[in-house]
């Protein structure tokens, strides 16, 4: 009966969900089509720059010196890692239509993610195409048959992307790597929507515990220590009690509180009073004189 009961409830979630998202699917569908098109783009330059690629000798560079190289036998990790991390955005994308922790529309999310990878890859396109640089991989190096395309028999050749060797083995699109494009966007994305964000909370709870607060300049305290007495003779009881007068000032300016002209006939009056009063005790108090 539980599991009857909680199958039941899930179902209508999946309804819920999919009847909210198809609805806002035919509203933005515009846009997200053009994403996935522009994605077929990418990779038709990506695949025309490799015609263009022309083998050469190894440029330095400082990643390579700091990073040893994992070697041609354990290239698998990288595109292993890329599969995993592009699995788990896709998977944790279509969540909200299983789980209750919604935080956003799957097609909204899409739409945004779609909008960032097709600006980030059209300059990509731009700079691969403007500067073209030897490839380090091992299949772009002198003597082997992949650093070289050759020349296409017929436009279908062209417009018919081998996949997945024609994306895993493509040489010259190396001015800033698709992979990296991908993995940032994803990562930004999950770091914005996401509700378990370990690595940055983590990242936060270091600084935090290795860092001091960092004092609050919104009193208008001093961030520098006090003396004393300062070059006039005045003690620190005295510059707290003008600090302090400084700082009401201060937050009447910022919260527009400031002294119009009714307060100040009113301290004028007053002050006229205090005058009079004292002039009159003064006055009373002095001998006529006889």
């Amino acid at each position: 009966m539980y599991i009857a009961r909680e199958a039941t409830k899930l179902w209508r979630k999946v309804s819920a969900e999919t009847t909210a998202e198809l609805q806002l699917l035919l509203e933005k569908w515009q846009l997200l089509l053009a994403g996935l098109v522009f994605q077929y783009i990418h990779g038709l330059a990506a695949r025309g720059v490799h015609y263009l690629h022309r083998p050469g000798p190894l440029l330095q560079d400082l990643g390579f010196m700091a990073l040893p190289e994992l070697g041609q036998e354990k290239g698998y990790l990288s595109e292993s890692v890329f599969t995993f991390i592009f699995i788990s955005f896709l998977l944790w994308s279509f969540h909200p239509f299983i789980y209750h922790s919604k935080r956003f529309y799957t097609v909204l999310l899409w739409r945004r993610v779609l909008a960032f990878l097709v600006a980030s890859q059209f300059l990509r396109i731009i700079t691969f195409y403007s500067t073209q640089l030897p490839g380090p991989n091992y299949h772009c190096r002198e003597g082997s048959k992949l650093a070289t395309l050759p020349p296409p028999n017929n436009a279908l050749e062209v417009l018919l992307i081998n996949f997945p060797r024609g994306v895993l083995f493509g040489c010259g699109d190396l001015i800033f790597s698709s992979h990296m494009i991908f993995t940032l966007v994803f990562v930004r994305t999950y770091y914005k929507y996401g509700s378990n964000r370990y690595t940055v909370n983590l990242v936060v709870f270091f600084v935090d515990k290795k860092l001091p607060e960092m004092p609050d300049r919104t009193n208008g305290l001093p961030l520098l220590p006090v003396s004393s007495k300062d070059k006039d003779g005045r003690t620190k009881e005295e510059l707290h009690k003008l600090d302090g007068r400084m700082r009401d000032e201060f937050h009447k300016l910022l919260n527009g509180n400031t002294v119009d002209a009714t307060d100040r006939r009113q301290r004028l009056q007053m002050n006229g009073k205090h005058g009079e009063d004292m002039s009159h005790s003064v006055s009373d108090a002095t001998p006529t004189g006889t």
